[in-house]
């Protein structure tokens, strides 16, 4: 992602998604020594588009055939939404709540869930058949939460508490989930707390509330009220212990709308990328760092990851209402009309005390932009990679600013290093860093090998090799286009494989 280029304009103000009803049900059970209780997490497996490599609990959207359900004391949608919570409960977990499921082999359910999971029988038809009922009491509310509107794809999610019944037993089928396992919520929380499992802040809050755990009504009761979600919208995204994220409405390019500003720490705090500069944008995030001050933390710096507009917006007016120094990059400071306290070097390590302490190693990664910098957490190896790759749109790399050689060193770099999670400036959590940066490594490669072939020996111009090299883009993508195909042409003149002239570019080897 850049900035935006010239002739590019301000993108339109941006109009969220419109959230999908889902249901989500914590399944839990009491533990084996007596000792507070366990539930049944799932990990989604990494290619799905929302919340891929997270963990959560079973749930999905709704179905229309879940409206066709009856629910006994429930009517309209509260039916809907338990019967939609009562298929993903049995769909992911292989666990049914309705009475009459004993009556039912072990056998014949699995058989039933490989059907509706084939989608070759109703869910309505398959209940009618087996004249099993569904209870609005055996699926009782715990909560509601709705994405966050910088979310491209959003959901209005009904939480559900249910005690595993007795005799059932819960497993996953792998596909959409990889993994399904009894955890004790403190045991999760320790694993979120140390960067191994990402959780969205439903989990989270979840897991906190039954990590202390007296009974039903009162874990209910909880989960129901939590800290800091006005509307059902939660104010704070902790995805691991420390990292937090603040989306940003910027003009950056399409289909991004936003850029993610990071609060790191868990008592001395780094705000990193604080991007736009309208204020009630970084309002929000100066509305978290207050809330964080109230509980004893303290930022120190405002860190720059580049010089883009999307990533600076905001960095002066933030760094001014905290009281705080900015430190970034030299080739990143001589390109601000403001001044920079603090110049930070390739291997520096800037050390955040608290009740978790973190160390974060400073990565110079030019190629984007020569003044650009990722950090990397000593403890997890999660890395903040500003605009190395992105989860919404893709990277430009724009020359004279951008170098593609640079670039692809600094991804290979960055895979080695080696790191877990990415948090990009634009998107989602990348818990399979490695996986993605290889990823970009791939395409990088397939691209220009399409360059070159695009390049003949008689010559052609930069718009005529991107007319064909990017035939899969849509034309008024196309000056963006030209900008990476620019940095990569110049890559192939420096390896011997292109030669330019007046601006035309001719490929060495190929036939006439």
């Amino acid at each position: 992602m850049s900035e935006l280029l010239p002739g590019m304009g301000l993108l339109p103000s941006h109009t969220p998604a419109e959230p999908r009803a889902s249901s989500v049900v914590i399944l839990y059970r009491r533990a084996r020594d007596g000792v507070g209780v366990e539930v049944f997490w799932v990990k989604r497996e990494k290619a799905l588009a929302f919340a891929g490599g997270f963990y959560a609990f079973p749930g999905g959207k709704l179905d229309r055939d879940d409206a066709d359900v009856p629910v006994q004391g429930a009517q309209g949608e509260e039916a809907a939404l338990r019967s939609a919570a009562a298929r993903e409960l049995f769909e992911e977990a292989g666990v049914l709540v309705a009475e009459g499921a004993r009556s039912l082999s072990p056998e014949a359910l699995a058989e039933a869930r490989s059907a509706l999971l084939a989608g070759t029988v109703k869910w309505s038809g398959w209940l009618l058949r087996h004249a099993l009922v569904l209870r609005a009491e055996d699926l009782r509310p715990a909560g509601r939460w709705i994405t966050p509107p910088s979310i491209p794809v959003r959901f209005d999610t009904r939480f559900y508490l249910v005690e595993l019944p007795e005799g059932a037993s819960a497993s996953i089928v792998p596909g959409e989930l990889s993994e399904g396992a009894w955890i004790r919520p403190a045991d999760a929380l320790a694993r979120w707390s140390d960067g191994t499992a990402l959780l969205h802040p439903p989990a989270q809050h979840a897991l906190q509330v039954l990590s202390e755990f007296t009974d039903d009504s009162d874990a209910r009761a909880r989960l129901c009220m939590p800290p800091y979600c006005p509307g059902f919208v939660a104010q704070r995204i902790e995805f691991q212990r420390g990292v937090r994220v603040v989306a940003l409405e910027t003009p950056t390019l399409p289909p991004a709308t936003h850029t993610n500003a990071y609060v790191l720490g868990t008592g001395d705090l780094l705000v990193v990328d604080p991007g736009s500069s309208d204020v009630k944008q970084y309002a929000k995030l100066l509305s978290l760092v207050a809330g964080l001050k109230a509980e004893g933390m303290r930022p120190v710096a405002v860190v720059l990851t580049h010089h883009h507009g999307d990533h600076v917006g905001g960095a002066l007016a933030v760094k001014e209402r905290l009281g705080i120094p900015l430190w970034c990059h030299a080739r990143t400071a001589d390109r601000l009309d403001f001044p920079v306290e603090r110049l930070l070097e390739d291997g520096e390590v800037l050390e955040l005390d608290g009740p978790l302490p973190q160390r974060w190693r400073v990565l110079h990664t030019p190629g984007h932009a020569q003044g650009h910098l990722c950090l990397v957490d000593f403890r997890s190896k999660a890395a903040v990679v500003g605009d190395m790759v992105a989860s919404v749109g893709s990277i430009v790399i724009d020359p004279p600013e951008g170098n593609m050689v640079d670039y692809l060193a600094q991804l290979m770099r960055l895979r080695d290093w080696p790191v877990t999670t990415l948090y990009p400036a634009h998107g989602a959590p990348v818990p399979d860093g490695p996986g993605k940066l290889n990823e970009y490594l791939r395409h990088r490669a397939q691209r220009e090998a399409i360059i070159l072939e695009a390049v003949p020996a008689t010559g052609a111009t930069l718009a005529e090799v991107v007319a064909t090299a990017y035939a899969d883009t849509p034309p008024l993508l196309h000056p963006v286009a030209e900008r990476s195909a620019l940095a990569t042409l110049e890559k192939l003149v420096a390896e011997g494989r292109v030669r330019e002239e007046s601006f035309t570019w001719f490929r060495l080897g190929a036939g006439a």
